[in-house]
């Protein structure tokens, strides 16, 4: 077996914002396994300032990973503390598995047959931009909207959404927000009373992660069910994992296999989510449609309930063309579409063991 890796710079069609800052580009290491007949392709894609990664140090990792194939395979959990690594070589070798065709978990999505419903994402920017965003996705037909909060004003923020919630009800449209731990406790408590008259579905980590018992407080008392998404990253033993649900009793969990310790970290958080009653849903983390189709094929393969956060791959002037597309507010895989790998192919490889 051969492997070997690529980096891959991803622009955004416009700067994209979150709490934590603005995205103009994003880079992405595709990771290739090759047994002489077939290859297959993984996406290692962390994020600046939240993965548990360094960008900076992924090349000089992936050269070690590349050097000892043989091993990473027989025993993946020892890239714990790589888990977007961990994420493309389990995405290569299952890609492999199946023949190099991309279709890692063959089900009547891959078959063209169902599609999954997804969320609309409204990216942090202007209020004219946001608002702009809004009109897109619920003409688009979206029936769940996500909104990602904490950088302007909370007003403003509010008045948004409550613009929204002022045409469709809570029946007709589902509002999800995400604060990236944007709000401090005292105005976390403040903010979540005031979203509770909007009907939000939920919030995803208003505070910042790792202040359990401030968190535990606010799933206790907050009147919109709150889930957790930065929490999870770096947390990887079955223990730990149920300490952390036990101690803060969250509403849902958003699993990112890039962040969260790949497939294999996900299925041990869904495993403790089911026993301890929680619900949870899967997340993409601004991967290209390499990452996003391996996310989304393992989301439907896990039978995931209401609207997954699977809509990012149009955010990219570069991505790689595939099969993947959003009809209506739903992804659906369109096998008589073609991949178009052209723009990975051209580059030259970082090393090949």
């Amino acid at each position: 077996m051969k492997a070997s890796f690529k980096k891959y710079t991803l622009n955004f069609r416009q700067a994209s914002g979150t709490s934590r800052g603005i995205y103009t580009t994003r880079d992405s290491w595709f990771f290739f396994l090759s047994d002489g007949i077939n290859t297959g392709i993984g996406e290692c894609a962390p994020l600046p300032d939240l993965s548990m990664e360094s960008p900076k140090r992924m090349s000089a990792k992936l050269l070690q990973v590349c050097e000892e194939i043989g091993f990473f395979t027989q025993f993946p959990e020892e890239l714990r503390e790589w888990p977007s690594i961990r994420f493309g070589l389990e995405t290569a070798l299952l890609d492999l598995k199946n023949g190099g065709n991309r279709i890692l978990f063959p089900s009547a999505f891959t078959d063209g047959e169902q599609g999954i419903p997804i969320n609309g994402l409204i990216w942090m920017g202007t209020p004219e931009f946001m608002k702009q965003q809004i009109r897109t996705k619920l003409d688009a037909g979206f029936k769940c909207i996500k909104m990602k909060i904490g950088a302007l004003d909370f007003e403003t923020e509010f008045e948004l959404l409550k613009a929204i919630r002022s045409e469709f009800s809570s029946e007709e449209i589902t509002l999800r927000v995400d604060a990236n731990g944007a709000y401090s406790f005292k105005s976390a408590m403040e903010n979540l009373k005031r979203l509770s008259d909007l009907q939000i579905h939920s919030i995803e980590q208003p505070i910042e992660a790792g202040r359990w018992n401030e968190m535990a407080e606010l799933c206790q008392k907050s009147p919109v069910p709150i889930g957790l998404d930065e929490e999870l990253i770096g947390i990887s033993s079955r223990t730990e994992m149920q300490k952390l649900i036990e101690t803060i009793r969250p509403a849902f969990l958003i699993l990112k296999p890039s962040l969260h310790g790949g497939f294999a970290g996900c299925e041990k958080w869904i495993e403790q989510a089911d026993k301890a009653g929680k619900g949870w849903w899967i997340t993409s983390a601004l991967e290209s449609n390499i990452g996003l189709n391996a996310i989304a094929q393992w989301a439907f393969h896990r039978n995931a309930k209401a609207e997954q956060g699977l809509g990012t791959g149009q955010l990219f002037t570069n991505n790689l063309e595939s099969p993947l597309e959003i009809s209506g507010d739903q992804l659906w895989f369109r096998p008589e579409k073609k991949w178009n790998l052209t723009n990975l192919n051209e580059l030259q490889l970082e090393d090949d063991f």
